[in-house]
This record gives structure tokens, sequence and C-alpha cells, in this order.
């Protein structure tokens, strides 16, 4: 006699697979797998617990419980991830967004002045441009990353949500020569190459290393950026960026020797770390 194996009774499976394979929250990523295989919403799963799966639906069903438990990041295998109250595709090779980014935005947002020249350096999926050209809307929003698979998937996010990102391909401030912004922002690679290591599974197997290698001690990226920044930023301009877990003294401290930059600050994410730090040009 055949198994049948019903939406309730593959999802309990299902979330104890993933819990043996270290999965976090193993019950809702289950659901999200269910969800992304069947077409249907999570409403949907609970309100047919009892339906049997097809044949094809159940080999759906394992194609991506496997990803999962392989620990490839969900994001990868759905396509997508919540930002800043927008949903931006992601794929394999570019940085998933992360919510303690939108501290980045929401600092940018709060000293936008009104028609803005942004520029988003390392500009990856797209997320922190768009969500400023969507926030900020009389804005002109500049992206720049080395990687064309990084470029194509920011256009497509600019696209997807109806706002325009001017995109070059080039190294921090390779393409602006002679051209300056009120607002410069980045999210660069933070993490001590020592600790790539360590990292999860999902990051550390998946996700671009050189998204993520900050150099040996984390601050190669800032010791670029920030001496190199006044020469694109007008009088008065902010230069704001991403730091790693207990690196904002340091980073403050190469604004500090610039010279260059007033109203020095650090922002805290939602979990109280340290997330953001920042300068306005003399």
């Amino acid at each position: 006699m055949t198994e049948i194996w019903t939406i309730l009774k593959v999802l309990t499976w299902t979330r104890g697979y993933l819990a043996e394979k270290g999965v976090e929250n193993s019950r809702l990523e289950a659901e999200w797998l269910l969800c992304e295989a069947l077409g249907m919403d999570r409403v949907g799963l609970y309100v047919n617990f009892d339906k049997p799966l097809t044949a094809d639906e159940l080999a759906a069903c394992r194609t991506l419980v496997r990803r999962r438990a392989g620990r490839e990041p969900l994001q990868y295998i759905l396509g997508s991830q919540d930002f800043f109250g927008l949903d931006f595709e992601v794929s394999p090779g570019v940085l998933i967004p992360r919510h303690d980014t939108e501290t980045l935005v929401q600092e940018a947002v709060n000293r936008c002045p009104a028609k803005a020249a942004i520029l988003d350096i390392g500009v990856g999926s797209g997320c922190i441009a768009v969500a400023l050209a969507r926030t900020c809307a009389d804005s002109h929003v500049y992206g720049v990353d080395p990687s064309p698979k990084a470029l194509a998937l920011a256009q497509r996010n600019a696209e997807r949500h109806g706002v325009t990102v001017t995109l070059f391909q080039g190294s921090l401030f390779e393409p602006f020569a002679g051209r300056t912004f009120d607002l410069i922002v980045s999210n660069p690679p933070y993490i001590p190459t020592a600790e790539l290591a360590e990292l999860q599974p999902e990051v550390r197997d998946y996700e671009p290393r050189e998204a993520l290698d900050g150099g040996p001690d984390g601050l190669e990226f800032y010791r670029r950026i920030i001496p190199a920044a006044p020469l694109c930023l007008v009088a008065g301009g902010w230069l704001l960026l991403e730091v790693g877990i207990g690196e904002a003294a340091d980073v403050l401290a190469i604004f500090k020797d610039t010279g260059c930059f007033c109203d020095l600050f650090s922002a805290s994410d939602p979990g109280g770390i340290e997330r953001v730090v920042g300068g306005r040009k003399k």
C-alpha cells in the first residue's frame, strides 16, 4: 500500500529533518519551503493540512528541502528577501540583504537633503539604493559594483520597484572622477579574513567571499573609502558606512584621522549593536 503524505505529514517531517541538519526556525522554514513547492501561501497550508500530495508535488518538496538541508540559504532557494518593507529578488553570487542594514538606510534618509545626488558603493542586490530611491523620491541615486552579476540584479530590483538607479561597473570611486554627491553610503566587506571560516555554512559556503572579506582586521575597505570620499562629496555632504560588531570606534578613528569630517556619529541597530558610523564633510 502506497504511503499517503498529507501537507501536515510532510510539514512535520520537514521540520524535524531541517532541525537535525542544524537549521534554525525549522518549523517556519519548512512552511516557506512547502509554500514555494506547492504554490500556496501559509494560510493555504493551514486550511489544507489533510490534503494528500501528488507524486509531482512530493518531488518538488523533496528538491527544495534537500537544498535547504545542505544549508543553502533560504533566500536563494525562494529567490527573494524583504528589506525596508520592500521585496527584493536575490540570487546566488550576490550578498543577501540583511535587516541590520536597514539602520544604514534610515540614517541616510534622516540626513538626505532635497534633490540629493546619492552614491551607493558596492550596490550588490540594490537593496540600499532602491530603498533610498523609493524613500527620497526626488533624489538621483547612483550605484557602483565590480560584479556584473550584482549590477544586473540591482537593475532588475530597481525596475521591480519602479525607480531609477544609475549603475556603473567599477571599484569604489573609480567611475566618478570629477563628480560630487550630497550623500555617500556603503555596506562594505567588514569580516576579518580569519573569521570567515567560523561563519554559518549558509554564509561561508554560499555567499560571495568578496562581499564579506574585509581583510586581516576587517577594516581594509574603510581605509580605502573614507580618505577618498571627500573628493566626491559636496561641502556638508555625508558619508555613512555600515560596520561590523565592535568596529565602530576604529572606523570613527579613521574618519578623525582624515581631518576632513565633522559631526561624527554612530547609530545602533534594533539589537543595540553599533551598526552605522558617519560624518559630514567640513
